[in-house]
């Protein structure tokens, strides 16, 4: 560990030398250059044009005056500089090679910084991918001036992995329940051909012995429809993608036409329906969808309610949205299987020979559709009460 560390300090510290000689290169580079401009400058003036300018400046900065000398008793021609004129022109010229050096240093400053961005971009990516890629602590990849990107990272990376986690057991319990089924398809499967065998082969079977036997036959029948359904409610899930059209839902006929619907299916398990719901309560939503919504948690109240007892459906408006429970009477779901009965392929009755549940798809379908309303839905079980509450805006 502590040659480790002792390699890291070393590798910072060759880092960093690395980036100041790079600066002291830059420096080096723009001064040359400067260096190269004016060596250039004074033999374009010296040689090239030492003509034109000798008779530029003589013209522009120095003064030609007679003057009478006594000595020699006649006149000559004094030549003296203008100094003030030679004082604009250096300032003149300190201003233009000011301009010139700002601008070699920007414009290599502009080069040099796309470059360290390109090198920055390329020194995250390069970590982001060794941080997402290794089983690494972000600690171990990011320097200290990345603790921002660093917590940034970890966070996505655990959000990934619960995501990745979920989506592994969602596909585990497919796999599970797609096994499953293909097993539990040749049962009533062999058994309707063994009984309808039995009758084609002993046509002269007493009445009472052949309604048993055809009895049997279409139970088994009714249970092979169960398990194919099963497998074609798991492909419509995977091959289709929601979408809503919304129109305003007059609740109370939707509620009671409901329970009509599934009075055959109450009655096969004694129970009832008690539907506290006032006649003008309205939702805005996909009527469609919606029903599927109420559909599937009023088939799993019957499922997993005792016999002989009373499922109430109460719907209350409240300031802004609509609360709709269902609530009914059979075993306490334990607190862990309740924070996991909204996910896809998830059965609360694990035992393939009950015909309690189905795919494990029709809660996780219920909340997928109640989101995309802009509404919740939750379950709480306690005291042998189960209650599904589901909330929907009313606009």
């Amino acid at each position: 560990m502590r040659s480790q560390n002792i390699l890291k300090l070393c590798g910072d510290v060759a880092i960093k030398l690395k980036s100041r000689l790079k600066d002291i290169a830059v420096v080096l580079t723009v001064c040359a250059v400067g260096f190269v401009f004016c060596i250039g400058l004074y033999f374009l003036v010296d040689n090239v044009f030492n003509g034109v300018f000798v008779e530029w400046f003589d013209s522009h900065y120095m003064i030609y005056e007679n003057r009478y000398l006594a000595d020699k008793d006649a006149y000559t021609v004094v030549c003296y500089p203008d100094w003030i004129a030679i004082k604009h022109l250096i300032f003149w010229a300190f201003l233009c090679a000011a301009a010139v050096c700002l601008a070699i240093a920007g414009i290599l400053s502009c080069f040099r910084a796309r470059k360290k961005v390109k090198q920055s971009v390329t020194s995250i990516s390069q970590m982001l991918h060794s941080y997402m890629t290794q089983d690494k602590e972000a600690a171990e990849v990011f320097p200290k001036g990345y603790a921002e990107i660093a917590a940034q990272m970890t966070e996505i990376k655990s959000t990934m992995q619960r995501h990745e986690q979920i989506l592994k057991e969602e596909a585990s319990r497919k796999n599970d329940l797609i096994a499953y089924l293909a097993h539990d398809l040749k049962t009533p499967l062999t058994s309707v051909i063994g009984y309808l065998s039995l009758l084609d082969e002993a046509p002269d079977m007493p009445q009472k012995q052949r309604a048993k036997y055809v009895h049997i036959t279409l139970d088994k029948a009714q249970r092979l429809e169960r398990l194919i359904n099963e497998f074609f409610e798991i492909t419509r899930y995977n091959l289709q993608q929601i979408h809503l059209e919304k129109e305003r839902i007059d609740l109370s006929y939707m509620l009671v036409q409901l329970t009509d619907e599934f009075f055959p299916l109450l009655q096969a398990h004694g129970n009832t329906v008690q539907l506290n719901v006032e006649e003008n309560a309205c939702v805005y939503g996909d009527p469609e969808k919606l029903a599927r919504v109420f559909n599937n948690i009023l088939k799993n109240a019957i499922s997993y309610s005792y016999p002989d007892t009373v499922i109430a459906i109460t719907a209350r408006q409240m300031e802004h949205q609509m609360e709709i429970t269902v609530q009914n009477q059979g075993k306490t779901i334990p607190a862990q299987k309740l924070d996991a009965i909204f996910e896809k392929f998830f059965r609360l009755d694990e035992s393939r020979s009950t015909n309690t549940g189905g795919a494990g798809l029709g809660l996780a379908i219920a909340k997928e559709i109640i989101t995309l309303h802009g509404g919740t839905i939750t379950a709480d079980s306690r005291e042998e009460i189960t209650t599904f509450r589901v909330t929907l805006p009313l606009r």
